[in-house]
């Protein structure tokens, strides 16, 4: 089954950012911190974890995209653990400062829905990027990748690395995570509808902490030692799989589909230790979150805001790498 046919292209904010950027020209602007005679607006952008490369892909874009609007932007987040409790006092102290947007990564869809409503309340307008809250009817938009596509083309690529059969392991974030949850379901549901060969254990959570999906794994392999496959739903666990299959020496022997371009994972794609890659645009979700953020506070374009934007995902392997390289993230 080709699945290529589910991507919709979308001309994206291409409007806004024309008209933006000829306002910002008008009023002498070009710089984050300084728009010239018109007022400047401050947007927050709160991301899941700040050293994740994802969220670092994602930051390069954003203060660029600043830059550019003219935006004073407060970049700010956990340093190195994806939770609500890491995150709360981030958004917290960013609705203290007098903002025109919130842009935020929640790490919880109940979790950070009160913060969502807080916003809300206080006049400062919401977009969610990458994962969401359990009720967006408060958002200005929401933009993500296609998450159940790549689950399903996880899918896809396993059985086709693995000859479509044997038992596979897939290793999630947390079980609240929307994005992880949407690719667990269409990677399960592929499996259901076209791949009755695979065998899928119950799915393991790791909690964005690589080390823990090193431990998943390990005991994976020793409980199940004829293991064909893993399904690496973000790239902190795909970063645990490869230490996991490289102590054991199952590299190669053992397929590992993984979500994310790291630096690092696409070294380890050509080394052999992962076998495919599903990249998504964390600088296309930066950029749009912004854009649409200065849109709605300044009322430019403000008529070309999505409520959804759902951005396609493509498949790196080996065998296209030359083509695809180019979706590796900026670090």
């Amino acid at each position: 089954m080709n699945r290529n046919s589910k991507h919709a292209s979308f001309g994206i904010g291409v409007g806004i950012l024309t008209s933006a950027l000829a306002l910002a020209g008008c009023a002498g602007s070009g710089d984050a911190s300084s728009s010239g005679g018109s007022e400047q607006i401050t947007v927050a952008f709160i991301p899941g974890i700040a050293s994740d490369p994802f969220f670092r892909a994602m930051e390069i874009a954003a203060k660029e995209e600043a830059e550019e609007l003219g935006i004073r932007l407060i970049w700010q987040g956990a340093a190195d653990q994806y939770s609500p409790q890491s995150q709360l006092p981030f958004v917290d102290a960013a609705l203290t400062e007098d903002l025109d947007a919130l842009v935020l990564v929640p790490t919880d869809a109940d979790a950070l829905q009160p913060s969502v409503t807080k916003a809300t309340a206080q006049g400062v307008p919401v977009i969610t990027v990458d994962t969401t809250v359990s009720d967006r009817s408060d958002l200005v938009s929401h933009i993500t990748g296609d998450n159940r596509d790549g689950g399903e083309r996880a899918a896809e690529e396993m059985a086709a690395q693995t000859g479509g059969s044997g038992k596979v392991l897939v290793i999630s974030a947390s079980p609240t995570n929307t994005t992880g949850t949407q690719r667990v379901e269409g990677f399960e549901q592929a499996l259901s509808d076209d791949y009755e060969g695979l065998e899928m254990l119950p799915v393991q959570f790791a909690y964005s902490q690589p080390s823990e999906a090193t431990t998943i794994l390990n005991t994976t392999l020793l409980e199940n030692p004829d293991l064909a496959g893993v399904f690496a739903v973000d790239g902190t666990s795909c970063t645990g799989a490869v230490a996991a299959l490289n102590n054991s020496n199952m590299v190669g022997k053992v397929k590992l589909i993984c979500y994310d371009a790291y630096a690092a994972q696409v070294e380890e794609l050509e080394a052999g230790a992962i076998s495919a890659l599903i990249a998504q645009d964390p600088a296309q979700e930066a950029r749009l979150a912004l854009q649409f953020a200065y849109a709605r506070a300044t009322g430019v374009g403000e008529d070309e805001i999505k409520e959804e934007v759902v951005i396609p995902n493509v498949v790196m392997n080996l065998d296209n790498l030359d083509e695809t390289r180019k979706y590796q993230y900026a670090e």
